[in-house]
């Protein structure tokens, strides 16, 4: 049962603006640290002065932000960055809406089947595109409720505030430069794909950098060298035993995922010749980081496994391999459990008929929320329209549906929370 303002604010929803602004934010190549996510956010920002908020929009300092101890890591070359927060009066905002304008990069053209990744092209309810999914669609939700609010004519007895961050996907420097500006609120909704399931924690992911020495020979005389990549072998073989050990039994809110602190490999390089023993092995990957465990004590953790493996390995207790924490550094986040926006949330997904009562889920991937928890002190959940296994895919891709089905959703929460009436 909806109020009439309720109603009224549901019935002013444009959803072809909504699905046109999805269209051309897709078609915008906001790769991490390019100029099309500066030129996005200046986009952003102008739109949400269109709809009389006040807007502010500053120039990442980037020295200050990276000489922080609390800066959580960045991975792409970066030269600038962009903040850009709208608030719709003065007073702590009720609810921040939030989410991030970075793309990660296309991959491997070919594989994107005949669809352009930033085409932006809609057969039937699905919309194609790098981004579509993460989190285009959140943006162009995000925008759509405070185009409702404003055209509804409704006034708010509290504040409604909407962040637009970059540098998600390689760390969340956007979030953590708004949080240092001190841009607050009392609770916040980050529009990342949840398929509409209201999502309160996430592990953390450490990226880290091994090094492995080998001896050099000729691939002809094999056996007078030592290959860095048969070296890595027992290291990689130690790293699975760890994170079995890590994974053995983890928080209820993970549901069925019975992995939800992997560590991956995801490059490895070695050697430079093919009739040549490979002397130097790197391996790029992620640690999951627990539930409420510090970043350092998961460092350690890995480190001492990194650390037995090499000492009980005649080559590589004499050549040891070296361990750097290098790229994004994802601490885990969570909002305490029965916050009361996590009910409000849940309840406005179910009035519009989307989402899934099935309780508060935990993801095993990093997001922004930790950043707004933890530096921010804001309780913040997950939830927005896309399923997270078609992100950074070459089918990536969100139905339309479920895109405006969230919106609905989160006019609701926006009237609720905020106070609405005319």
């Amino acid at each position: 049962m909806l109020t009439d303002v309720e109603a009224h604010a549901l019935a002013h929803l444009d959803e072809t603006a909504l699905v046109g602004d999805l269209v051309e934010l897709v078609r915008i190549p906001s790769i991490t640290g390019s100029d099309a996510e500066s030129d996005l956010q200046h986009r952003q920002a102008a739109g949400l002065e269109e709809l009389d908020l006040d807007v502010d929009t500053w120039a990442l300092d980037l020295p200050a932000l990276r000489a922080d101890p609390r800066f959580p890591g960045t991975e792409a070359d970066r030269t600038e960055g962009y903040g850009v927060v709208g608030t719709s009066g003065p007073g702590e905002p009720a609810l921040i809406l939030q989410s991030h304008v970075d793309v990660v990069p296309l991959g491997d053209r070919a594989r994107w089947a005949g669809t352009e990744p930033f085409g932006g092209v809609i057969r039937g309810d699905v919309l194609h595109g790098r981004g579509a999914c993460d989190m285009k669609a959140g943006v162009a939700v995000n925008t759509a409720v405070a185009r409702t609010l404003h055209d509804s004519g409704l006034v708010l007895e509290r504040p409604l505030a909407v962040h637009c961050v970059v540098s998600e996907e390689d760390g969340g420097l956007g979030a953590f430069a708004t949080m240092v500006r001190g841009h607050g609120g009392a609770a916040a909704v980050i529009t990342e794909p949840t398929s509409g399931r209201v999502v309160t924690a996430h592990a953390g992911a450490l990226t880290f950098t091994l090094t492995v020495p080998g001896l050099a020979a000729h691939g002809s005389a094999r056996a007078s060298g030592v290959s860095a990549f048969d070296a890595f072998l027992p290291v990689h073989r130690a790293i699975l035993e760890l994170e079995r050990e890590r994974n053995a039994d983890h928080d209820p809110r993970f549901g069925a995922n019975l992995l939800p602190y992997p560590i991956s490999i995801g490059r490895i390089a070695a050697g430079d010749w093919a009739s040549s023993v490979p002397d130097l092995l790197t391996a790029e990957g992620r640690l999951g980081v627990r539930l409420g465990e510090d970043p350092a004590d998961a460092r350690a953790s890995f480190a001492r496994a990194v650390d037995a493996a090499c000492r009980a390995d005649p080559w590589l207790a004499d050549h040891p391999v070296a361990l750097v924490w290098s790229g994004g550094q994802f601490a885990s986040g969570a909002t305490p459990t029965g916050h009361p926006v996590i009910a409000e949330v849940t309840r406005a997904a179910g009035d519009v008929g989307v989402g899934h009562r099935d309780g508060e889920q935990a993801v095993p991937y990093g997001s922004d929320l930790r950043l707004y928890t933890g530096v921010g002190g804001i309780p913040t959940l997950l939830f927005g329209p896309g399923d997270v296994r078609m992100a950074h895919a070459p089918r990536e891709q969100v139905s339309v549906a479920e895109t405006l089905a969230v919106a609905r959703a989160i006019v609701l929460l926006a009237v609720r929370r905020c106070g609405a009436h005319r």
